[in-house]
């Protein structure tokens, strides 16, 4: 009997293709630098932990509601009113094991079989995938360097023959790390589009303000989670912010796919928000010592940036003078150099002739990945 047809279709993630390439290598005793892979590299700050801890000693172990812990729910509005000026009811609020789950849910909650998504190319390699999971089809609208990578009215105009049902946004953006600016994002909520914006990145911006999409429009789904700006990668805490009226069909949803988050871990995300302010501007300003250096031996070296990141932790560098098969020059490179690094195509076919590159290591490590890379190129 054969694995279905949906499981058959799903698109491998090709920067995994590289790590588990690079895993082999250092498992025969090369030293890789790895700038592929877009996890902090910093420890989980202590207070997170120390939540953790006592909600484990204090027994908190059994299920919580399934749309998440009051307290973690009014958190997250607390935030969102204090960064953004917005209101949201707590009810509105769904938390998951991780930003992915939600992103599940919120394609589910909003797409019939057939329904289409704009989502930018190149964008989030998995946003297709989640996309067709959910019966929708992804509808990619290429976006360029001079539009800072990001979706418009225009480009979905020229793109789309008929009008999405939802348009999908990331800012700051993987795997650009540009901002959408305020003005592009008030006129996508101005055509009346159904806006899913993904402000995982938001807390790790170094030049201009990040925006949420709550800010322009009701009519929007945000998904959010610690994972980035608080380094908690591997706790596997998100949330979904949706519009009343969605919200009881998507708890439905989740609490048959996924009963509830994680107690604890809950409970260590109310720390998060409320606690760790100051170790996560430490870490923000260490990224962006990074993505300086970073940017400034990628630009001696001849690879073109030219849409300059200023959130998140990547840079997407054009490649296309060296080479037009971007997964096949990662590979040189990691192979040569020893240095592990995304191809363009991964993050969608406009994507083609740049790399990717994370700054989500150490100085020291990037010091000598530029140094392998420039050998490299010459």
């Amino acid at each position: 009997m054969p694995a279905s047809s949906k499981s058959q279709a799903i698109k491998p993630f090709l920067v995994m293709d590289v790590l588990e390439a690079a895993k082999r290598l250092e498992a025969q005793g090369r030293d890789i630098v790895h700038l592929e892979i877009g996890e902090p590299d910093f420890d989980t700050p202590q207070c997170i932990k120390d939540a953790a801890c006592r909600a484990l000693d204090a027994g908190e172990t059994g299920y919580t509601h399934s749309q998440g812990l009051p307290e973690l729910r009014e958190a997250i509005c607390e935030e969102y009113s204090r960064g953004y000026g917005v209101s949201i009811d707590p009810e509105q609020i769904v938390v998951t094991s991780g930003t992915s789950p939600a992103l599940l849910l919120c394609f589910a909650a909003i797409l019939e079989a057939g329904d289409s998504v704009a989502i930018p190319d190149p964008g989030y390699a998995c946003y297709a995938n989640f996309i067709a999971f959910a019966d929708g089809i992804p509808r990619a609208v290429p976006v360029s360097e001079e539009d800072g990578f990001h979706i418009s009215p225009e480009a979905i105009r020229k793109n789309c023959s008929e009008s999405p049902r939802a348009v999908m946004i990331n800012s700051p953006g993987n795997p650009t790390g540009t901002l959408m600016a305020p003005e592009n994002m008030l006129e996508l909520a101005q055509a009346g589009h159904c806006i899913v914006s993904d402000e995982i990145y938001h807390g790790l911006t170094y030049e201009g303000e990040e925006k949420s999409v709550l800010e322009y429009t009701d009519n929007a789904f945000v998904l959010n989670g610690f994972s980035k700006r608080f380094a908690m990668t591997g706790w596997r805490l998100g949330y979904l912010i949706a519009p009343h009226h969605y919200v009881r069909p998507i708890q439905k949803m989740a609490q048959n796919l996924f009963i509830c988050a994680g107690s604890i871990v809950q409970r260590a995300g109310i720390a998060a928000l409320r606690e760790a302010g100051p170790d996560v501007e430490r870490m923000r300003r260490t990224y962006d010592e990074r993505r300086r250096y970073m940017l400034q031996r990628l630009r001696e070296m001849g690879l073109g940036v030219g849409a300059e990141p200023t959130g998140a932790f990547y840079v997407l560098a054009n490649a296309g003078h060296i080479s037009s098969d971007s997964y096949g020059l990662a590979f040189d490179i990691l192979e040569k150099a020893g240095v592990a690094v995304t191809p363009g195509i991964d993050f969608g076919a406009n994507g083609e002739g740049y790399i990717r590159f994370s700054y989500a290591t150490s100085l020291d490590r990037i010091v000598e990945g530029m140094d392998r890379l420039q050998a490299y190129m010459q």
